[in-house]
C-alpha cells in the first residue's frame, strides 16, 4: 500500500529527535514507524504516522524543514527469508530501492517494510502479481 510518509531534516545534535517527537506527542499525532539515517552534522528523520498532512503542517509552521513523500508500505511474512522474497521480485522485475526500513505489526506473523521505489504502483503491482499481499488502504494504520 501506498502512505504518505514525512521527512523531516534536522541537526545531529542533542535532543533534535526529542523534540520532532515532543511535537507529534503534544498535538496526540501517533508515530507508526520512524528511520533515521544521520551524517556528521544532519540527518533525515523519516516518520509514517496516524495524521500526515497535520503532521507536517505542524513541524512546517514550527520551523523544521519539512517534506511528504509517498512510499510502498508492504506487508511481509514474519519468517526468515521473507524481506529476501519480495525484494528478489523487486530485483527480477528490474526495481531499485533507493532505501528501507522495516518494523513489526500488531498482526500476528506480519512485519511491514517501507520502500523508497521509483515508482510505487508499478512496484506494487510487480509484487501483487507474485502473490505478495497488499493491505486495502483504510487498513494500513490499524495494522501497525
Amino acid at each position: 500500500m501506498i502512505v504518505d510518509q514525512i521527512s523531516i531534516f534536522i541537526e545531529n545534535k542533542l535532543g533534535a529527535l526529542a523534540e520532532v517527537t515532543g511535537v507529534m506527542g503534544d498535538a496526540g499525532i501517533d508515530l507508526r514507524a520512524l528511520s533515521l539515517a544521520d551524517t556528521t552534522e544532519f540527518g533525515v528523520l523519516r516518520l509514517i504516522v496516524d495524521d500526515p498532512k497535520r503532521a507536517y503542517s505542524l513541524l512546517r509552521e514550527g520551523g523544521f524543514v519539512v517534506s511528504m513523500t509517498q512510499a510502498l508500505t508492504v506487508p511481509i511474512d514474519d519468517v526468515p527469508g521473507g524481506l529476501a522474497t519480495a525484494l528478489k521480485v523487486l530485483t527480477d522485475e528490474n526495481v531499485s530501492v533507493e532505501y528501507a526500513y522495516a518494523f513489526i505489526s500488531r498482526r500476528k506473523g506480519k512485519a511491514y517494510v517501507v520502500l523508497r521505489v521509483e515508482d510505487n504502483e508499478y512496484a506494487q503491482g510487480i509484487l501483487v502479481k507474485h502473490g505478495i499481499e497488499m493491505l486495502a488502504k483504510g487498513n494500513i494504520l490499524d495494522e501497525f
